[in-house]
C-alpha cells in the first residue's frame, strides 16, 4: 500500500500506480469502495472535540482534496456528555452504567427510548433511570392496549368517518406525522419522540375520551396503531416490529414506506383545543364552587347535598366594549411600530380613551396579556387581537355537550349568548370570545334509596338526588353511573313498595325480594323538597306519592 496506491484510490485523476504487485480490478474495486461511501454525509462526535479534532477534520478534507468539494464533509453534529441520574458518570463515585448493564435492566427499546428523551443539543444529556422505567411502562401499556383493541375490534364504531372528533383526530395525526417527520430529518430525536409518542398517544386518549359512548371509529383505530408503530420504529424497533407482527403483516416493519401525511384541518384542530380549555376551566370552576373557604383560607371538604346539578354556559360574540377599544388600540400601535412599542407608550395610549377610565385597573393586566398572546403565537401574531373568532364557539360546545356533560358530571347544561337582555352584567363585562364562562346550580332535590337484594351480588346501597321532571329512565342513568353497569340500561328493574311508609320498614324477605312490591312505572316525578316526598305522574297515575326507598335488580 504505497503512496501511489492510496493515490490511486482517493484521486479521481491519478495514474495506475506502476510498479504495483496488487492486481488492477483489486485496486479498481477499491476505488469503487471509496467512492460509494465518500463524502461522509454526518460526522458525530462530542463537544470536547470541536477545538482539535473537528476542526482538523475540515482542514484535512479541504487539503487532501483542493480542487474536490464533493469529496469534503457534508455536515458534522455535536452532542453533549451523558449525565446519569443529572450526575457526571464516575465510577470512583459509582454513579455508572454500562451499555450492557443499561439494556439488561431496561431493555434494548427501554433504553433507546430513555436515550431519546435524554436530550438532543449541545448541552448535556440526562439519562434518569425513573424515567427509563416510565418509558419501559409506557411501551407495554401500549403493546397491551393494542393487543385488547384487536380483540375487540368488532365492537368498535363503523360506517362514515363523519363525526367532528373523527375529523379532529385524522387532523392531528396528519399533523404529528409531519412533525415527527420534520424532526427525524433534523435529528432532533428528544422532539420526534414528543411529537411522535407522547403527543402522538394524548391525541388518541383525548379522541377516546371524547367519543364516549358511540366509541372511536375502527378505521381510524387500525390507522394510528399503524402509524404509530413507524413513528416509535427508528426509536423503538423492536416494539415498533411486534406491534407490526399484531397487525398481520408479513413483512418486516424496515421494509415498510413511511406514513404520508394527509389533509391537516387547522380550524378543526383549533375548535378541539378550545374544546379541551374550555372543559378544563370548567373543571377548575367546578371544584370552586364545590368548596367553602375558611377565613384562614383553607378549602373544606365538598358538602354531597350541594353538587351542581346544572349548568350555563356563556359565551360571547364579540369582546366586551372596553376590552374591543384595548384590542384596537394595541393593533394600531402594533402596525404603526411593527411591533410592539414599551408598556409606557401603550400605557399613556389607553389612558386617554374616555371608555376605560372605570376599567384603569384592568386595562394594563389584559392589555399584557394580549402582548403576550401575540408574542407567543409565532408569526406576526396580529391574528391573536382579532375581535371576533374564525370559527363558531356555540356550534363546538353545543356537538360536544354529551362530552362535557360527562365530564362535569351534570345533568343539564344550556349555552346562551352574552348580548341576550337579561344576561348578567357580569357576564357582559367578563366573558369574551375564545373564552367562556359556566355557571353552576343545584337543582331542588329529594334524596331517595335503592338497595340491591340479591345475596352476594357485589351491589349495595345507592343514594340518589331525583328532582322535578325525571323520568325512570334517567333514574336508571343516575343508578347506572354509580355502579358502573356499562350493559343496557333496560335490563336494569326498579321497584317500588306498594306501601311507600310501611314497605321499606318491614324485615325484607331475601328470598322472595318482590313481595309488597312493584315494577317503578314509567312517567314524570314530582318532588315535594320541605316534606322530602316523590310523586309520579303518568296516564295512570296523578301525584301518586311513591316513597323515597326502592329496590333494583339486574334482570
Amino acid at each position: 500500500m504505497t503512496p501511489a496506491v492510496w493515490d490511486y484510490i482517493f484521486f479521481a485523476d491519478a495514474k495506475l500506480p506502476a510498479g504495483s504487485k496488487i492486481k488492477k480490478e483489486h485496486l479498481e474495486r477499491m476505488k469503487r469502495e471509496f467512492n460509494y461511501w465518500y463524502p461522509v454525509d454526518l460526522r458525530v462526535s462530542g463537544k470536547d472535540l470541536i477545538q482539535n479534532h473537528l476542526t482538523f477534520y475540515l482542514y484535512n478534507h479541504v487539503a487532501i482534496w483542493p480542487n474536490e468539494p464533493s469529496k469534503w464533509p457534508r455536515g458534522v453534529r455535536c452532542n453533549g456528555h451523558l449525565l446519569l441520574n443529572s450526575a457526571k458518570m464516575s465510577k470512583s463515585e459509582g454513579n455508572f452504567l454500562t451499555l450492557y448493564e443499561a439494556i439488561v435492566k431496561f431493555s434494548a427499546d427501554g433504553t433507546r427510548l430513555c436515550l431519546a428523551d435524554a436530550g438532543d443539543s449541545i448541552e448535556d444529556a440526562n439519562f434518569v433511570e425513573s424515567s427509563a422505567d416510565a418509558g419501559i411502562l409506557r411501551l407495554y401499556t401500549f403493546i397491551e392496549w393494542v393487543k385488547e383493541t384487536l380483540a375487540s375490534k368488532a365492537a368498535l364504531r363503523k360506517g362514515k368517518q363523519d363525526d367532528f372528533n373523527d375529523a379532529v383526530f385524522l387532523s392531528e395525526m396528519n399533523l404529528k406525522t409531519k412533525e415527527t417527520d420534520e424532526y427525524y430529518k433534523k435529528m432532533l430525536y428528544k422532539e420526534a419522540l414528543r411529537t411522535g409518542f407522547f403527543e402522538f398517544q394524548s391525541a388518541r386518549d383525548k379522541y377516546r375520551e371524547l367519543c364516549g359512548a358511540d366509541g372511536m371509529h375502527v378505521d381510524l383505530v387500525l390507522e394510528f396503531i399503524r402509524r404509530q408503530a413507524l413513528l416509535i420504529a427508528p426509536i423503538c424497533p423492536h416494539v415498533a416490529e411486534y406491534v407490526w407482527e399484531l397487525l398481520g403483516n408479513k413483512s418486516s416493519i424496515m421494509k415498510a414506506s413511511w406514513p404520508q401525511v394527509g389533509t391537516i384541518d387547522e380550524k378543526k384542530i383549533k375548535c378541539s383545543t378550545y374544546l379541551m380549555d374550555a372543559a378544563h376551566s370548567f373543571r377548575v370552576n367546578l371544584k370552586s364552587v364545590s368548596q367553602t373557604k375558611t377565613k384562614g383560607g383553607k378549602a373544606l371538604p365538598p358538602a354531597p347535598a350541594l353538587k351542581p346539578s346544572d349548568g350555563i354556559i356563556w359565551v360571547a360574540k364579540t369582546f366586551p366594549p372596553w376590552q374591543s377599544c384595548v384590542l384596537d388600540t394595541m393593533r394600531e400601535l402594533f402596525e404603526k411600530n411593527k411591533g410592539f412599542p414599551d408598556n409606557k407608550i401603550i400605557a399613556v395610549e389607553l389612558g386617554k380613551k374616555e371608555i376605560l377610565k372605570k376599567y384603569m385597573k384592568r386595562v394594563m393586566p389584559f392589555a399584557q396579556m394580549v402582548r403576550e398572546r401575540v408574542e407567543s403565537s409565532g408569526g406576526p401574531g396580529k391574528s391573536a387581537m382579532d375581535v371576533t373568532l374564525d370559527f363558531d364557539e356555540r356550534e363546538v360546545l353545543e356537538k360536544n355537550l354529551e362530552y362535557l356533560k360527562s365530564t362535569l358530571e351534570v345533568e343539564s347544561l344550556s349555552i346562551r349568548f352574552t348580548d341576550e337582555p337579561d344576561a348578567p352584567e357580569k357576564m357582559k363585562e367578563e366573558v369574551r370570545p375564545g373564552v367562556p364562562y359556566i355557571v353552576f346550580s343545584v337543582k331542588p332535590f329529594v334524596a331517595v334509596v335503592l338497595e340491591n337484594p340479591i345475596e352476594r351480588s357485589g351491589l349495595f346501597t345507592v343514594n340518589i338526588h331525583l328532582s322535578d321532571g325525571d323520568t325512570l329512565t334517567s333514574l336508571k342513568e343516575k343508578l347506572a353511573k354509580q355502579i358502573g353497569f356499562k350493559a343496557d340500561i333496560r335490563t336494569l328493574e326498579i321497584l317500588r313498595f306498594e306501601d311507600p311508609i310501611m314497605g321499606p320498614r318491614k324485615i325484607p324477605n331475601f328470598q322472595d325480594y318482590r313481595s309488597g312490591k312493584t315494577s317503578l312505572e314509567e312517567g314524570s316525578f314530582k318532588v315535594d323538597v320541605e316534606k322530602k316526598q316523590v310523586f309520579l305522574s303518568n296516564g295512570k297515575l296523578q301525584n301518586h306519592n311513591i316513597g323515597t326507598s326502592f329496590i333494583y335488580v339486574i334482570n
